[in-house]
């Protein structure tokens, strides 16, 4: 105890000056904290380096002695970092600069006051040890901040889709909280829903992307959706997740857009779905029992006799609706000989009156597909 309380004597009289060369090395070797150095920040700096230094040579008298004070003053100064907008490894950069400095002097100090080797050997130990020890204090609070700021800004961004997805839209509250979420409103942009989370997603798309989670889905607004390579963008941005993409609307219609990307993911199969390529199999889902009775009624000459039977004359109306009505290109399509076409086609008109006709195809083709629809 006694030679490490002579230890801390020796250093107290150079923490002041060394204090001042770690301030004007981080200043010359840290271009980053130019603005800090320019403003206010530039006194919280110089604090925290003497602060730090008294607290190891009190914690060198004392090892007992170490402060909660002290450590929550270094906790904020990480805070301090997030809030200045620079990165962790600014920080731990200027604490292996004090360090440095600091075992230097302190060497020098000790040498000239005739401090043994080998306790000079144990001071450095301690030096390092006590960085190590601020660094992590410092990056709790770059992380506890960075948490908080993070939580705030999907706070505000949920805020702003779900103004944008509510219905009747309040436009001067979308405004309001765009302003809040610091997103600036695009004139057209397009719904995405994926089960990838919101900020994965966002960030891999890109920087004018918002996102959040909503009822259990992530939904993203992606402006200039029609962009060269944006949509292969947002293809890569859902990997191996399924995601749909709405119709490119103002977003004064965000929520159309939102609903439409909603049904192409529940009824259209596929990894990434674009509505606007399926309007037909969103118009049968969009009312299922309508096109269940459209199908049940148009249909219904077809579902009697055997299931063979049923399956055969089904596939080879679906053939020739796909094929206009040629014969040759209902065969190749089926792997069966033209003549067994003519044959079943002869059933068919039996089943089914009108068949020639432009209205009563299209119901059949509505309702084959209405019947296909999951």
């Amino acid at each position: 105890m006694g030679a490490q309380t002579c230890i801390a004597d020796v250093l107290r009289p150079v923490l002041p000056e060394t204090a001042d060369e770690i301030v004007a090395v981080i200043r010359a070797e840290l271009p980053a904290y130019d603005d800090a150095f320019a403003g206010p920040y530039e006194q919280v700096i110089r604090d925290g380096v003497e602060r730090a230094l008294r607290r190891f040579a009190d914690v060198l008298s004392d090892p007992g002695r170490a402060d909660a004070v002290d450590r929550q003053v270094n906790v904020g100064l990480g805070r301090g970092e997030f809030r200045q907008g620079r990165g962790l490894d600014v920080l731990l950069a200027a604490y292996r600069i004090g360090a440095r400095i600091a075992w230097r002097r302190f060497v020098a100090a000790g040498v000239e006051a005739g401090v043994p080797a080998t306790e000079l050997y144990s001071l450095g130990e301690s030096v390092f040890a006590y960085i190590d020890g601020l660094s992590a204090e410092a990056a709790e609070g770059y992380a506890a901040e960075q948490s908080v700021q993070a939580g705030e800004t999907q706070r505000l961004r949920r805020a702003l889709i779900r103004a944008l997805v509510r219905e009747p839209i309040d436009e001067d509250e979308v405004r309001a909280a765009a302003d809040a979420a610091g997103w600036a409103l695009p004139n057209r942009m397009a719904a995405l829903v994926s089960e990838e989370a919101s900020e994965r997603l966002a960030g891999r798309i890109g920087a004018d992307v918002v996102a959040a989670r909503l009822d259990g889905q992530t939904v993203a607004f992606v402006p200039d959706v029609h962009a060269p390579g944006r949509l292969a963008q947002v293809a890569l941005a859902l990997g191996e997740r399924r995601g749909a993409l709405g119709p490119e609307l103002g977003w004064v219609q965000a929520s159309v857009s939102l609903a439409r990307a909603r049904l192409a993911l529940e009824v259209v199969p596929g990894s990434f779905v674009q509505a606007e390529e399926h309007l037909a199999d969103l118009l049968l889902a969009a009312d299922r029992r309508l096109g269940a009775e459209l199908a049940d009624r148009v249909l219904a000459p077809l579902d009697e006799g055997p299931e063979s039977t049923r399956a055969k004359l089904t596939e080879t109306l679906e053939a020739w609706l796909d094929h206009q009505g040629r014969v040759e290109a209902v065969a190749q399509a089926l792997d069966i000989h033209p003549q067994t076409v003519r044959y079943r086609l002869g059933q068919l008109r039996e089943r089914i009156d009108r068949l020639e006709d432009p209205d009563r195809r299209f119901e059949l083709a509505v309702a084959l597909r209405a019947r296909r629809a999951p």
